[in-house]
């Protein structure tokens, strides 16, 4: 049970909120990013917005376990945005969000976007995702698959085309 921040003492409110709540932060953020030693940066990150807005904490009706898995969630959020997260490194493996569970709970893609993306060839779903999805160009997609960007244009319309074929008139 979380222990009221209004019955400690000010000094020993750091410990009691990384007592309390970091395992669960850590937790929170590693669901999102799949990355143990990222998500202890960012649930620390966490701990230290709170430490800094201790007095609105203490004056909040709200809980302060909410509080910090909203700062958490607002951390990946802006961790995953930033260019460093998009950059490939020499090596590694080209993660495909179909294939496996990124752990987000975007109920939207689990239920829509998966579905129609499983449909199309691994080529075809790999252009769109790293088009529409990493928010990258088609020059940057061309780079990180080591395709034409011809080659990157045409997957992407032919792509394009499926879906419009699979999903109908309707919604495009």
């Amino acid at each position: 049970m979380a222990t009221p921040l209004t019955a400690v003492s000010r000094s020993d409110l750091l410990g009691v909120i990384m007592r309390e709540h970091r395992e669960g932060l850590v937790s929170y953020a590693e669901k999102m990013l799949g990355d143990r030693g990222l998500a202890e940066d960012i649930a620390q990150e966490a701990v230290i917005r709170a430490w800094r807005s201790i007095d609105r904490l203490l004056g909040m009706e709200g809980s302060v376990r909410g509080w910090l898995l909203t700062v958490t969630r607002h951390l990946v959020i802006d961790w995953v945005r930033k260019p460093h997260a998009r950059r490939e490194i020499a090596g590694d493996a080209y993660n495909d969000p179909v294939a496996g569970t990124d752990g987000t709970g975007a109920v939207h893609d689990r239920l829509v976007v998966r579905p129609l993306l499983r449909r199309l060839s691994a080529e075809h779903r790999a252009v769109l995702v790293h088009i529409y999805l990493c928010d990258r160009t088609i020059q940057e997609t061309a780079g990180i698959l080591g395709v034409p960007v011809g080659t990157v244009k045409s997957r992407q319309h032919h792509a394009l085309r499926k879906l419009r074929a699979v999903v109908g008139p309707e919604a495009t």
